[in-house]
């Protein structure tokens, strides 16, 4: 959304900075994004000056050359050969002199240096309009009035000002901002000041009933309306014109023109109806019938939908409603009378309406989002107005408004305590209660520190406390909370560890290993969930590829894997902390998961290091220290079941699959475009803070001894799980024997059929004392003896 520094000053007494506002407007929560500056004419002059043509001879080498001396307000007269017909002595001119850059109507701007014409020098340029961007004429050099002062800049003798931009990404919920009235509204609140409202006291209802308007239906609330005769259609004038060109909107005639201001002005989207054009000079605000077909401004014929709500005539539809008007209702050159609607429509009507028929406009914009249903009449007003003042015509017919069920605003309390316990600051209750008085919510009454609040319709987010608290916390400021400073150990000694804390210790673990945390939608495509029964499938998607939510945090990976390969960036070790979504036969269940995913290479190629793809290895290690840094112990692994991994473990919690890790299956990479292999890891987020909430914490003095690692690589039947061979392990030697580890299983057809083979670690220690080598290989001959015995397992 565009906003206009100077439009804004309709409304407000500014006395910042764009730059300076610009930081006030992020702080109160409407992000600007981009500030730039608008010139009303390109490049605004700068540079040219008032000259004054004290001489004017005939150039002896040119015919239609004059060689001038001109007067700008500098001790020495300049020199400047010119070529208009209309060059003459004691002409007040505008002189572009050396280093200036021009800048012309059309054509790239060019810089005025010191040169020779035809031998002769010339030390600026005398302007006409075209050449400087002022205007079309081509005949000659501008003639300025006698009485100007030599010297003086171009640019105030026009009074050029200069306006600026400001890009602010709305976010959905502030459809009460979508306006300049919206913005200054909330500066206000920010500065503790009045807002001016343009005046329409002017306005006067004509004397007639104009245009019948019927509404047969509830999705439209509020219907306004006024007939305005004798308009002529034609060019805007400069003002409006330079309106809508700082925002980014393009100028089409006066009338409709008005009609875009009045939307980005007030925020209430406005249409002008050709009034010869209404058949039986009758609105109905109906639904349309199946199948009805209808031609819009674009030139498309739609068929429309039985739920669509369109404003027609006694015999036709002339507008989508809120969306999108027809080809053959609108505005033209010979229009003369017009009928302007002001209205109030159902948000959710409007919003399926346009995505059913892909039509994405500024009214619907905000209709979808929520309009203010009390300012239809006024924004009516104030139209009707502007179009009087650049159309001309009169208004001809009383003002319609059919508003059967007044919107009330929304009625409920406010503490005091809960404001600052949830902001988690003391902020003083005079404080608190003239931030909700300047955010235009009136106060009916107050006792023993609770509010009870009536919040104008408009703000259509703002339905309970914790919406006003929040609407506070936004205009007290977010910068103005401080942070307590804290001692954080890495000890933690919380019997029950609070779920947040260990999710940011985790991620800060990862951070620091080189992993970047992602946030994926929750929706996706239905193509990717595990069982289709199980799915949750989306009322009303917004497409095909947001129909479903998510059932694993698998594709939601892929995805972005896929996003930055196709933009060369394909090296990624990437985390996610989100939630999927299984359909019940009493509901839903809803799981927290924590997702790691690697892909490409292990680091960047050097002169002197050949970079390595990364691999199972790589990914195992991450999950190894996640496990570590949160002291989960008891856990068996075993090969993993899970249907979207061709090769991998699982790390197991009793019955309970803690964590599944391995290579992503070739088949989920072809359904998402990626290329190359990609390891995952997806832990099971609430079965991993239940487990750690059961750890203890005990003090055990570190040994004094070395530990000793031994590997065996295992050839098995393939029906020998890794926790058969974990557990044979363990009963062979209790004490010394303090882990057992799988790194790598390999099936392939270098092996006997009906074959695979496990390659174990065995981490060995004695507390007591250092371990020789003939201790140590005693337990290595025992562990292979009892695999032989209790499995059939071989030593390769």
């Amino acid at each position: 959304m565009n906003i206009s520094y100077n439009w804004l000053k309709n409304y407000l007494n500014i006395d910042k900075s764009p730059d300076e506002l610009s930081l006030i407007l992020t702080d109160i929560g409407l992000e600007v994004e981009a500030v730039e500056k608008v010139e009303s004419i390109p490049g605004g002059l700068e540079g040219l000056v008032v000259g004054e043509v004290l001489s004017a001879e005939q150039h002896p080498n040119a015919d239609k050359l004059r060689i001038t001396k001109v007067n700008v307000g500098t001790d020495t007269p300049l020199d400047i050969v010119c070529g208009a017909p209309n060059c003459r002595a004691g002409l007040k001119v505008i002189v572009a002199t050396v280093g200036t850059t021009c800048h012309p109507l059309s054509g790239e701007p060019f810089k005025i240096t010191k040169s020779k014409i035809r031998g002769e020098v010339s030390e600026g340029m005398l302007c006409g309009e075209d050449e400087i961007g002022l205007g079309t004429s081509h005949a000659g050099i501008v003639e300025l009035p006698a009485d100007v002062q030599v010297g003086t800049l171009v640019k105030d003798f026009y009074d050029i000002k200069d306006d600026f931009r400001f890009e602010i990404g709305l976010t959905p919920n502030r459809a009460d901002a979508a306006s300049h009235l919206g913005v200054a509204r909330d500066l206000a609140a920010y500065f503790r000041t009045s807002y001016t409202l343009p005046n329409v006291e002017a306005f006067v209802e004509g004397p007639v009933q104009g245009t019948t308007v019927v509404v047969e239906s509830e999705d439209a609330p509020r219907y306004s309306g006024v007939n305005i005769s004798g308009v002529k259609v034609a060019e805007s004038p400069d003002w409006l014109k330079e309106k809508l060109n700082t925002i980014g909107i393009r100028s089409i005639n006066n009338i409709v023109d008005i009609t875009n201001y009045i939307l980005h002005d007030l925020g209430q989207p406005l249409h002008a109806f050709d009034a010869a054009k209404i058949s039986g000079n009758k609105i109905v605000v109906r639904k349309a019938t199946e199948g009805e077909p209808f031609k819009t401004l674009d030139g498309v014929d739609r068929k429309l939908s039985a739920e669509d709500l369109v404003i027609a005539d006694a015999e036709k539809p002339m507008c989508i409603a809120g969306v999108f008007g027809g080809e053959f209702s609108g505005v033209t050159e010979s229009t003369t009378d017009i009928f302007l609607e002001s209205a109030y429509f159902n948000s959710v009507s409007v919003r399926k309406t346009s995505k059913r028929h892909n039509l994405k406009t500024d009214s619907s914009f905000r209709f979808e989002r929520g309009t203010d249903p009390n300012i239809t009449v006024f924004a009516l007003k104030r139209a009707a107005l502007l179009i009087q003042e650049v159309a001309g015509g009169a208004i001809s017919s009383s003002l319609v408004d059919v508003y059967p069920a007044p919107v009330e605003p929304f009625k409920f309390e406010v503490s005091y305590r809960n404001v600052q316990r949830l902001i988690g600051k003391d902020i003083p209750t005079e404080v608190i209660k003239d931030i909700i008085l300047a955010l235009g919510i009136v106060i009916t009454s107050e006792k023993e520190g609770i509010l009870a609040v009536e919040v104008p319709a408009y703000k259509v987010d703002v339905t309970r406390e914790v919406d006003v608290i929040e609407e506070v916390l936004r205009i007290y400021g977010y910068n103005n909370i401080e942070l307590k400073s804290q001692i954080l150990a890495s000890l933690n000694t919380q019997e029950k560890p609070d779920k947040e804390t260990v999710l940011n210790q985790v991620a800060d673990l990862l951070v620091a290993n080189g992993f970047r945390e992602i946030l994926s939608n929750s929706l996706t495509k239905s193509s990717y969930a595990d069982d289709e029964a199980t799915a949750v499938k989306l009322f009303n998607p917004l497409s095909s590829d947001l129909d479903t939510m998510r059932q694993n945090m698998l594709f939601s990976a892929l995805t972005a894997v896929e996003y930055n390969q196709k933009r060369k960036q394909g090296d990624l070790k990437i985390f996610e902390y989100g939630k999927t979504y299984h359909l019940k036969e009493d509901g839903y269940d809803e799981k927290q998961r924590f997702a790691l995913a690697i892909a490409g290479k292990q680091g960047s190629e050097q002169w002197n290091i050949s970079s390595k793809n990364v691999n199972f290895y790589n990914l195992k290690s991450a999950v190894d220290t996640i496990v570590r840094r949160l002291k989960i112990e008891g856990l068996q692994i075993v090969e993993t079941a899970n249907a979207n991994l061709s090769y991998g473990l699982d790390y197991m919690k009793g019955q309970k699959v803690l964590v599944s890790l391995g290579a992503v299956h070739h088949d989920a990479l072809k359904k998402v475009d990626v290329d190359g292999q990609v390891y995952f890891a997806d832990f099971d987020w609430d079965l991993v803070i239940k487990t750690i909430r059961k750890n203890t914490i005990k003090y055990k003095e570190v040994s004094k001894f070395p530990a000793v690692r031994r590997d065996l690589a295992l050839l098995v039947d393939e029906e020998i799980s890794f926790d058969k061979l974990k557990s044979v392990a363990l009963k062979t030697d209790r004490k010394l024997l303090k882990e057992v580890n799988i790194f790598d299983v390999y099936k392939g057809d270098k092996l006997p059929e009906g074959k695979k083979s496990y390659a174990l670690s065995f981490t060995i220690q004695d507390e007591e004392k250092t371990l020789n080598d003939k201790q140590i290989d005693s337990i290595i001959q025992k562990l292979i003896i009892n695999f032989e015995k209790e499995t059939g397992a071989v030593v390769r």
